[in-house]
C-alpha cells in the first residue's frame, strides 16, 4: 500500500473517529474560517452544504470575505482558524514574510493548461478588439482587489511587452462588479478568476479573450488559492486541525470525482444563478494529501514573481511554509 493511502486512510480515520455524526459527538469544537465566494472555495461549500465538518465534531463559524487580503488579515490577527481551499497563495507568504512562523498551507487551488481546468481568463465585451494582453495600451483592467492579483496583472502586463506603470491603467474591482464594469465601460477588461469568465460567458454580454493566461506565462498548473491555517490553531488544537484538513481533503476528493453532481451548492455561495451552472468550469483543487512536486513547484513560481515585482523579499522556499504530516501527528 502505498503512503499516500495509508495517510488517505489515517485522515478518514481522523473524521470517522470523531464522532461520525453530531449526536455522537461528545463536544462540538467551534471553528473559525474566513472565505471567498469563487469557484477555488467549492470544497469547502460542498464541506458545508454535506455537513462533513458537523460529522467531524466541529461547528463552523462561517465568515465570508470581499477580497484576499481580507482572509489572510483574519488570519494573521487569530480572528480566524483557518481560510478555506481559496485563500490568497500570494498574500500569505507576504503576510508570512512580515510575520514569520503565523501561517501553515494544507491545499492548493487553481487551474491549468493541461489539466483542461479554468482558473482566470482575460474578460473583454464580446465586440472587442483585444485578444492578449499585449492589445491592452492604453486600456483599462480590472482585476481582483489586493497586492496579490496587482503582482499578477503587472507581471503580465509586462510579460506582454508594455509597462505596466505607463501604458496600462490596473483598476482594483470586487469579484461582483467585474462583469458589470466590463459590460458599462468603466474598465476594457479583467483579469478575472472564475466563476465571473462563466458569468460572462453565460451573459452574452462579455466574453473570454483569453483562457488561463496566466498559468501560459507562470506556471502550468496555476495556482493562486491555497488551504491556509493558522499555526497557533495548529498548536493549540492539533486534534482538531487534523480533522479540518481531513474534511476539506474528503470534500475536495468529493468534488473532483463528481463536479457535475457538486457544483448545484454554488448558487448558494457564489454569483453563480443556477440557469448558469451548465456553464461553470471545474477547479483544479488539490487536497493535502495530493500535493506533489509538480504543484508545490508550481507555488514556488507564483512566490518568485512577487519577489520579482518587488513586493515580497526573497529568497523564500514554500516547502517550508507547508504543513507536514509529522506536524499532524502523522
Amino acid at each position: 500500500m502505498s503512503k499516500s493511502v495509508v495517510f488517505a486512510a489515517a485522515l478518514s480515520v481522523a473524521v470517522s473517529s470523531a464522532g461520525g455524526a453530531q449526536a455522537a459527538c461528545d463536544k462540538m469544537d467551534k471553528v473559525t474560517a474566513a472565505w471567498l465566494p469563487i469557484m477555488q472555495t467549492t470544497a469547502y461549500f460542498v464541506a458545508v452544504d454535506q455537513k462533513l465538518f458537523e460529522k467531524a465534531c466541529i461547528e463552523i463559524d462561517s465568515n465570508k470575505m470581499e477580497s484576499p487580503n481580507q482572509i489572510i488579515d483574519a488570519l494573521i490577527a487569530e480572528r480566524a482558524d483557518f481560510g478555506p481551499p481559496g485563500a490568497a497563495a500570494g498574500i500569505a507568504m507576504i503576510a508570512e514574510s512580515k510575520f514569520p512562523g503565523k501561517l501553515k498551507v494544507f491545499g492548493l487551488q487553481g487551474g491549468g493548461i493541461k489539466v483542461d481546468r479554468i482558473n482566470d481568463g482575460l474578460i473583454v465585451k464580446p465586440d472587442s478588439t483585444i485578444k492578449s494582453f499585449a492589445d491592452l495600451k492604453g486600456k483599462t483592467l480590472g482585476h481582483v482587489p489586493g497586492i496579490q492579483w496587482r503582482t499578477i496583472s503587472r507581471h503580465m502586463v509586462r510579460a506582454a511587452g508594455l509597462d505596466p506603470d505607463t501604458d496600462v491603467k490596473l483598476v482594483d474591482l470586487a469579484v461582483a462588479m467585474q462583469v458589470p464594469a466590463v459590460i458599462g465601460g468603466t474598465v476594457d477588461a479583467t483579469l478575472s478568476l472564475e466563476p465571473v469568465g462563466s458569468i460572462a460567458v453565460a451573459s452574452g454580454k462579455a466574453k473570454r479573450a483569453m483562457t488561463n493566461p496566466v498559468a501560459g506565462v507562470i506556471a502550468d498548473p496555476f495556482y493562486s488559492g491555497a488551504s491556509i491555517m493558522t499555526t497557533k490553531f495548529l498548536k493549540e488544537r492539533p486534534d482538531v486541525a487534523k480533522r479540518v484538513v481531513a474534511v476539506i481533503d474528503q470534500a475536495t476528493d468529493l468534488v473532483n470525482a463528481d463536479f457535475a453532481k457538486y457544483k448545484t451548492v454554488l448558487p448558494s455561495y457564489t454569483p453563480i444563478k443556477a440557469d448558469q451552472l451548465e456553464l461553470v468550469a471545474q477547479p483544479y483543487l488539490r487536497g493535502f494529501k495530493d500535493l506533489d512536486d509538480t504543484d508545490i513547484k508550481s507555488y514556488q513560481a507564483l512566490i518568485d514573481i512577487f519577489i520579482k515585482e518587488g513586493v515580497l523579499t526573497g529568497p523564500l522556499d514554500i516547502r517550508q511554509k507547508l504543513l507536514t504530516k509529522a506536524e499532524l501527528g502523522n
